[in-house]
């Protein structure tokens, strides 16, 4: 039995950044980054690539990594959820009887995440025995008490009036999942329903600037502004 699998997404039909998990990413396919840091992280038994697009798979035999078998296109439209790709992926390597024991999903955008990450989710499941699963999340940057709506005038309504006079060292911090990664024990994937469920988690902290979700034009900007950055700062050590 194979211990460990990661599960990259790739699915071809990105409509606001196209092409986003191949698209050049200072200097490299966007999805080199994730697949160089699962072999570094040295966690995995398996890295596969579930991709409907014979682009996106042979960009990445490319780069030295295998697609054992595409994903098929029900499962790869607009309204898929992830649960049932990662379903789909551990069923279709028990046909071919290779089973896991940890099933995680490693996202294809994620430049920032390092090796250490990924090893940190690891230990941190096995800590909790491997009874739920771990979810890199990251603190928002300023208090959610705070937040508006904003109607189409303009107009903001506060979504807890009054709590605009509280001090935020008085708030305590409060987390989103960065979209980055997710590590499961077997059991989570073969026991889903639908979407999935979004409870029973343990949150793995990272740092503010490694939890961008590339979703818009300016998240990459903003991704590409980091990364070289921090490039920078490690040429100049």
């Amino acid at each position: 039995m194979a211990q460990r699998i990661a599960i990259i997404p790739a699915r071809g039909g990105s409509k606001r950044i196209p092409d986003k998990n191949i698209r050049d990413f200072c200097g490299k396919p966007m999805i080199s980054y994730i697949l160089d840091t699962a072999k570094k992280s040295e966690l995995f038994d398996v890295i596969h690539v579930s991709t409907d697009s014979e682009r996106i798979a042979e960009t990445v035999t490319k780069l030295g990594f295998s697609v054992d078998f595409m994903r098929p296109a029900n499962l790869a439209d607009d309204h898929t959820t992830i649960m049932p790709v990662l379903r789909y992926v551990v069923d279709t390597y028990h046909k071919r009887d290779v089973d896991f024991e940890e099933v995680s999903l490693l996202m294809a955008c994620a430049p920032l995440i390092e090796a250490k990450d990924l090893v940190g989710a690891a230990k941190l499941l096995q800590v909790h025995n491997c009874q739920k699963a771990v979810l890199g999340v990251a603190p928002y940057s300023a208090p959610i008490e705070w937040a508006f709506e904003r109607h189409p005038d303009g107009t903001l309504v506060p979504l807890q009036p009054g709590t605009f006079s509280v001090r935020s060292q008085d708030i305590e911090d409060k987390y989103f999942d960065a979209g980055m990664f997710c590590f499961f024990p077997i059991r989570s994937i073969l026991e889903s329903e639908g979407a999935g469920r979004d409870d029973g988690f343990i949150g793995q902290v990272l740092p503010k600037y490694k939890a961008i979700d590339i979703d818009q034009p300016e998240d990459w900007l903003l991704a590409e502004a980091i990364f070289m950055g921090l490039d920078g700062v490690k040429n100049n050590k």
